[in-house]
């Protein structure tokens, strides 16, 4: 299928609704890939910690796994697989439908603001670490608002004890409204150990500056990341991309890419297959 060969509306339709399924049933069937990565984070400082030797449990090879498919795919697992994520686009969407319908602007935070604050998530991961590593983490409870979701996802509303974490779960989600990916961008422990992964060239989004629209920004306004998408020439690629390829759909001209070129066009089978190889994985791995 050359997705290229239809209307642009025709591309976004079927990009939009793919990437929502894919969502949708990782969100349901496979939720708990993002804890249980975040579970190898604390157990490998908390191991190190305590001077103990750091086995290979389940927890760190889910983190290993997401890693080395990071580094290959880009972070297509925040993008299309992460519950957390997926809970932040859908209360994102919900936000704007409303004030669509009581026709009303969508409340949307600066750029510039969100841009500066994603240096935080280094700092919650760095927090994290330290109280791993000094045992402190283990013996706190309550304050964790990872924790409460997936005790919500799992039905289990049994929260006493974790006031601290039931009022930050609901801060993230009000700022969720006014701030696609927020969480994401801004506080993930997780999205800080992603973001500074390399990642293999064929999985880059480009653009052919030289094609672009002279003062077009469609793609950087319509990104999540608000990323700047590196020309052709250029090796790097933000690690706060999530692959989510809203700027394909976007892009008046069809000038985005990944770096694979002959994909160009096809770039919804690309997305087929790596959710389909992300899935194996889970299943190898007893997700």
């Amino acid at each position: 299928m050359d997705i290229h060969n239809l209307t642009a509306k025709e591309r976004k339709k079927i990009h939009t609704w793919l990437r929502a399924l894919i969502q949708l049933l990782y969100f349901i069937f496979i939720p708990s890939v993002y804890t249980a990565a975040f579970a190898g984070v604390k157990y490998i400082f908390t191991q190190i910690g305590a001077g103990e030797k750091v086995v290979m449990t389940s927890f760190v090879t889910v983190l290993l796994v997401i890693c080395l498919y990071t580094m290959v795919f880009g972070r297509f697992f925040c993008g299309f697989a992460c519950a957390f994520g997926s809970l932040g686009d859908a209360v994102r969407a919900l936000y704007v439908f409303i004030c669509k319908k009581l026709k009303k602007k969508p409340i949307t935070m600066k750029a510039a603001v969100v841009k500066k604050l994603q240096v935080v998530k280094y700092f919650v991961l760095a927090i994290i670490a330290v109280t791993c590593f000094t045992g402190v983490y283990s013996k706190a409870k309550g304050f964790s608002p990872w924790d409460v979701f997936s005790m919500l996802h799992a039905r289990n509303f049994k929260l006493g004890g974790y006031t601290l974490g039931v009022v930050l779960l609901v801060l993230i989600v009000i700022c969720l409204c006014f701030q696609e990916r927020f969480f994401c961008r801004v506080l993930c422990p997780m999205g800080a150990v992603f973001s500074v992964l390399p990642v293999l060239p064929f999985s880059t989004l480009r653009r052919d500056r030289s094609e672009c629209i002279k003062g077009c920004r469609a793609c950087t306004m319509k990104c999540p990341s608000d990323i700047e998408l590196a020309p052709d020439t250029a090796p790097e690629l933000s690690g706060d991309c999530f692959q989510c390829q809203k700027c394909i759909d976007t892009c008046p001209k069809g000038n985005i890419h990944t770096g694979i070129r002959a994909l160009k066009g096809n770039e919804i089978w690309y997305t087929v297959l790596r959710a389909v190889i992300l899935l194996v994985l889970f299943k190898v791995v007893g997700l």
